[in-house]
C-alpha cells in the first residue's frame, strides 16, 4: 500500500533518503516545538500565578503595616488623654459627664468611630455614639495587657487601641475604635500595587475550605478557581472573635497579560515549521547525490588504494571530500598533538613535569665544566585564597597571566608548570662569575606585582626554592629534590621570599621524616600524656578549672615541646587523631574532679573544620559521663577564615548542648572584634603578650581595661594567660579580669600532681573548718 501511494511521485518515494531526511526533520521539529509550547505555556501560567501570589503577600504586609500604624496613632491619642490629670480625676471620682465629654472630644480630634472607658469593676462609660462591644468580652484581654487589636460590635469589625488609666494604680482602660467597614477596607485595598479586594472576617465566618489554612498562606478559592486568597491573623482585643484579614485577587486578570506571549510563541513555531520543511528537502537533495561517490572512495581507502576525491563546491559534502583527502595528514597531525599534550600543561601551554625533566637532563648533559645550571621551584602565595574568594576562573586566569609574564620577562629561561600553583624555572649556561643572588631576585620580581583579574586586583607573590648544579647536584633528580627542600624552607620562613639549597636542609628533611614516623607510632601506641595548668578565679579567690596541654615524652629523645611537633601534625593531618585523643582523655580525667571544676581543651583550626567534630565531642562526653557545662573548647580566630557561616553553625550546635566556647589569643588578630559580634563566646583569653607588657610604660593597661570592659558588656568572661608576677595579677584584678593562668600559680602539672593538689585543697578546707 505504501509503495503504491508513493510510487505515483517518483522523485518523492518514501524509500528515498532525501524524503526520509526531510520528513524526519519536519516530524522532529514539530514534536520538539509542541513540547516547548506546552512547557512554556505551563511555565508562563506558573510564573503568572507566582507573581500574583507574591503581589498578594506584599499587599498583605502593606495592609498589616497600615493597620498597625493607625492603631499606634490611636494609641498615642488615647495615651495623651489617659495621662491627663483632670481625666484621671474624673475616672477616679466617677464623674461620668466629664468622662463622656472628654471621650467625645477625643473621638472628634482623632477622627475615630467611638471612645469609651471600661472600669475594673466591668462598668462602661461611652461617648454617646453607642458603638461599643459587650464589656465581658473585652475585659479579659484588657486586663491581660492588650493594647492594640480588633473588636466587633454592631455587626462589623473595628480597629481598637486601649490605654490603661492609672491613678497611680490601674482603675480602668480608655478604648478608642475606628470602624473597618467595607468602604474603609476598599480604601486600604487601593493602596496596594495590584487590584484586589480586602475584608475582615471572623474565623468562624470563613468558608469551610479556608478555615484550616496557615497564617499568611496563599490558596486558590474552591469553586472560584480564578481567584487567589491571602488569609492572615489579626490581633484581637475581644474574646471569641478570631479576626482574619482576607485579601482576594483575580488570577484570571493576572494571567491575561501573559496571553500575548502564547500567541507570539505559536506564530514563531508555525513559521519555523514551514522553514524546516522547505530547508529539509533542499538539504536532503544536496546530501544524497555525492554520497555514492564518497562510498566508493571509502571502500577503496579501506583496501589501501589511492582514493583521492575531487572536491566539488565548498558545502558540507565538499568539505567532507577535503577532509577525506587529508585523512592521512590529519592522523599524523593528531599523533603530534597527542605527544604535545602529553608534554605540556593544558591551561598555560607551558611544559609539564615530564618535559621539564627531559629539558633539565638535556641541559645538564650539555653543561660545560665551568657553567652552572639553576633550577627553581615556585609556589604561588595564597593561591587558594584567590580560588576561594574570586572563584576558580579567576585562579585559572592568574595562572595563565603568570605564565605569560614569565615567558616575557625570563626569555633566557625554560618555564614549566607542574600542576596547581607550582611552577619551575630552568636557566642553563650560567657563567661562573654571574651573580646568582641577583638572578634569584630577578625571578622573584616576576611574581611580586598586582594582577588584574577581570576588574579585580590580586596581589601576586611567590615562595621560591633554588638549587644550583653542580654544587647542589649533578643529576636532575637530585637537583629537583634539593630545590623542593629549599622551597619548603622558603615557605616556612614566610611568604614572598626565596631560599637557596643548603646541605643542612637535607638533615632537616630527614629529621622531619623521622619525627613524622615517631608521631604515627606515638598515636598508635599511646605515647602522649596530658598535663594540666590551673585556671584561677580572681573574684571568687578559688580554683576554677584546668587547661589540658599535650606532652610527648619520647622514649629516646626525652620530652619534645608541642611547639616542635604540633606544626608538623597540622601539616600532615595527624592533628586530627591527636586532637580526638586529647579531647577524650581530658574528659575522662576531668570526670573524677570535683563538680565545680572545668577542663579547657584547645581545638586546632584543621580539627575544627574537619567533618564530624560535633559528633566526636558528643561521643567523648557520653562515653566519659562528663557534664557538657564542664567542658570548654578554646579556638582561635583563624577557624573563621575558610567558611564563616559553617564555623558559626558548628559553634552554635556545640553551645546548644551546653559546651562553653572560648576565643583564644584575643587581641592578636585584626578581626577579633567582628567575631565577638558574630558569636556570643563564653570567654575571651587575653593574649600573654599584653600581660607581659604590663610592667612597661606602654598601653597594655588600657588595652586590658578595654578588653575586660567590652567582654563584660557582652556578657563574656575574661582570662589572662601567661601571668608570672604578683604585680601582673594585681593589675589584672584591678582592671576587672576575672580569671588568670600562668606560672605564678603553677606550671602545667601531670595527672598525679593534680591529684596531690586536690588532696592539699581538701586538707586546707578541713583545717579552715576546724579553725
Amino acid at each position: 500500500m505504501t509503495r503504491a501511494l508513493f510510487g505515483r511521485v517518483p522523485n518523492f518515494r518514501f524509500g528515498t533518503l532525501r524524503l526520509r531526511i526531510a520528513v524526519l526533520f519536519t516530524i522532529l521539529f514539530a514534536a520538539v516545538m509542541a513540547v516547548v509550547m506546552l512547557l512554556v505555556s505551563q511555565s508562563i501560567e506558573r510564573f503568572g500565578e507566582k507573581a500574583a501570589s507574591g503581589n498578594l503577600s506584599a499587599n498583605a504586609k502593606v495592609v498589616d503595616e497600615i493597620l498597625d500604624l493607625r492603631a499606634r496613632q490611636m494609641l498615642g491619642s488615647a495615651d495623651v488623654l489617659s495621662r491627663d490629670f483632670g481625666f484621671r480625676e474624673a475616672v477616679a471620682t466617677g464623674d461620668s459627664a466629664t468622662i463622656a465629654s472628654a471621650l467625645r472630644s477625643l473621638r472628634s480630634r482623632s477622627k475615630s468611630g467611638s471612645a469609651f472607658v471600661v472600669g475594673l469593676d466591668g462598668s462602661l462609660v461611652e461617648d454617646g455614639s453607642g458603638r461599643y462591644p459587650p464589656v465581658d468580652t473585652i475585659w479579659g484581654p484588657l486586663d491581660d495587657g492588650g493594647r492594640k487589636g480588633l473588636m466587633r460590635f454592631g455587626g462589623e469589625f473595628a480597629l481598637a487601641a486601649a490605654s490603661p488609666i492609672e491613678v497611680p494604680d490601674t482603675v480602668g482602660w480608655l478604648v478608642v475604635t475606628q470602624p473597618l467597614n467595607a468602604a474603609e477596607m476598599d480604601r486600604l485595598a487601593k493602596l496596594g500595587g495590584v487590584d484586589m479586594r480586602a475584608r475582615v472576617s471572623a474565623q468562624s465566618d470563613l468558608p469551610e475550605w479556608a478555615r484550616g489554612t496557615q497564617d499568611g498562606e496563599i490558596l486558590e478559592g474552591r469553586g472560584e478557581n480564578d481567584h487567589l486568597y491571602h488569609i492572615s491573623r489579626l490581633p484581637a482585643l475581644q474574646d471569641g472573635i478570631e479576626p482574619r484579614l482576607v485579601l482576594e485577587h483575580s488570577l484570571g486578570e493576572a494571567l491575561a497579560q501573559y496571553a500575548s506571549l502564547r500567541y507570539l510563541l505559536a506564530g514563531v513555531i508555525a513559521a519555523g515549521l514551514a522553514l524546516v520543511i522547505a530547508l529539509g528537502f533542499r538539504i536532503a537533495s544536496g546530501i544524497t547525490r555525492p554520497l555514492n561517490r564518497l562510498d566508493v572512495a571509502v571502500r577503496k581507502f579501506a583496501r589501501g588504494e589511492d582514493a583521492t576525491l575531487a572536491v566539488e563546491g565548498e558545502d558540507e559534502i565538499g568539505r567532507l571530500a577535503t577532509n577525506f583527502n587529508g585523512m592521512v595528514k590529519a592522523i599524523a597531525e593528531r599523533e603530534r598533538e597527542i605527544i604535545h599534550v602529553g608534554l605540556h600543561d593544558g591551561l598555560t601551554g607551558l611544559p609539564n613535569r615530564k618535559l621539564f625533566v627531559q629539558q633539565l637532563d638535556e641541559a645538564l648533559s650539555l653543561r660545560k665544566d665551568d657553567d652552572r645550571v639553576l633550577v627553581a621551584y615556585v609556589d604561588l602565595d595564597d593561591f587558594k585564597v584567590v580560588n576561594d574568594t574570586m572563584g576558580h576562573p579567576a585562579g585559572d586566569a592568574l595562572l595563565r597571566e603568570t605564565a605569560a609574564h614569565l615567558r616575557k620577562h625570563l626569555p633566557q629561561a625554560r618555564i614549566a608548570r607542574f600542576g596547581g600553583d607550582e611552577f619551575a624555572v630552568l636557566i642553563s649556561h650560567i657563567e661562573p662569575h654571574s651573580n646568582l643572588t641577583a638572578l634569584a631576585d630577578e625571578i622573584q620580581a616576576c611574581f611580586e606585582r598586582p594582577v588584574d583579574l577581570g576588574g579585580h586586583q590580586a596581589v601576586s607573590s611567590a615562595s621560591i626554592g633554588i638549587a644550583i648544579a653542580p654544587g647542589d647536584g649533578e643529576d636532575g633528580i637530585t637537583l629537583m629534590k634539593h630545590a623542593d627542600l629549599a622551597l619548603y624552607r622558603a615557605k616556612r620562613d614566610g611568604k614572598a621570599n626565596h631560599h637557596f639549597f643548603e646541605p643542612s636542609l637535607d638533615e632537616q628533611a630527614r629529621r622531619r621524616r623521622e619525627m613524622e614516623l615517631d608521631l604515627r607510632l606515638a598515636i598508635r601506641d599511646g605515647g602522649f600524656e596530658l598535663y594540666f595548668q590551673p585556671l584561677y578565679d580572681l573574684r571568687a579567690d578559688r580554683l576554677q578549672g584546668f587547661e589540658a596541654l599535650i606532652r610527648w615524652p619520647h622514649p629516646t629523645k626525652g620530652m619534645i615541646s608541642p611547639g616542635e611537633f604540633i606544626p608538623l601534625a597540622e601539616e600532615t593531618g595527624l592533628i586530627l587523631p591527636i586532637g580526638e585523643w586529647v579531647l577524650r582523655e581530658a574528659c575522662r580525667i576531668a570526670r573524677d574532679w570535683p563538680d565545680e571544676l572545668s577542663v579547657a581543651v584547645n581545638i586546632s583550626p584543621k580539627q575544627f573544620l574537619a567533618p564530624g567534630l560535633a559528633n566526636t565531642i558528643m561521643q567523648a562526653l557520653s562515653t566519659t559521663g562528663l557534664s557538657p557545662k564542664r567542658l570548654e573548647l578554646e579556638i582561635t580566630e583563624s577557624v573563621f577564615i575558610a567558611n564563616v557561616d559553617k564555623t558559626l553553625g558548628t559553634l552554635h550546635s556545640l553551645r546548644d548542648v551546653g559546651v562553653r566556647i572560648a576565643l583564644d589569643d584575643f587581641g592578636t588578630g585584626y578581626s577579633s572584634l567582628s567575631y565577638l559580634r558574630s558569636f556570643p563566646f563564653d570567654k575571651v583569653k587575653i593574649d600573654r603578650s599584653f600581660v607581659q607588657d604590663l610592667a612597661g610604660e606602654g598601653n597594655a593597661h588600657a588595652v586590658i581595661r578595654a578588653i575586660t570592659t567590652l567582654a563584660e558588656a557582652l556578657g563574656m568572661d575574661t582570662l589572662a594567660e601567661g601571668v608570672e608576677l604578683p604585680e601582673q595579677m594585681e593589675i589584672l584584678r584591678r582592671e576587672g579580669c576575672q580569671y588568670i593562668q600562668g606560672y605564678l600559680l603553677s606550671e602545667p602539672l601531670p595527672i598525679a600532681r593534680v591529684a596531690e593538689l586536690f588532696h592539699e585543697m581538701a586538707e586546707q578546707k578541713k583545717q579552715r573548718a576546724i579553725a
